[in-house]
């Protein structure tokens, strides 16, 4: 005679936040430092971070990468609980705002190099929080 036991093993729903949360601050924070070096680098190559004649600080641009990386996660967790397929809608949205996030740039009452350098903190930001954040959400 033969006997089988099977094992089951149910992993609580908190053990797979690590795998959202963590990943997502890390991003936002390199998102942060990344922004702030590609401002503080442009700064030093000559470029005035000036709109309307109000220099923009370097830490104003780490301040808003974290506020607005943060929004994004937060909507992911959102999308994570309540989404059929959040993954496809996380980076549809994220998207249009990225490239809607272009727009004040382009307006604004400032030069060309610095208008440039607004827009490539927008996509440098994106690029490094929409993929890692994206990963960790489920296909469908």
């Amino acid at each position: 005679m033969t006997t089988t036991a099977h094992a089951t093993f149910v992993v609580p729903a908190t053990a797979a936040a690590p795998a959202f949360w963590r990943p997502a601050a890390v991003a936002t924070v390199g998102a942060a430092l990344a922004t702030t070096a590609v401002a503080a680098a442009a700064q030093a190559a000559g470029v005035s971070l000036a709109i309307d004649g109000q220099q923009i600080p370097l830490f104003a641009f780490a301040q808003l990468t974290v506020m607005f990386a943060a929004l994004g996660v937060v909507f992911a967790a959102g999308l994570r609980r309540w989404a059929t397929q959040p993954r496809v809608v996380f980076i549809r949205t994220t998207t249009v705002l990225t490239a809607l996030s272009l727009v004040p740039d382009a307006i604004v009452n400032a030069s060309i190099d610095t208008k440039l350098t607004l827009m490539l903190t927008h996509l440098v930001a994106a690029a490094i929080v929409i993929p890692v954040v994206a990963a960790r959400l489920r296909r469908s």
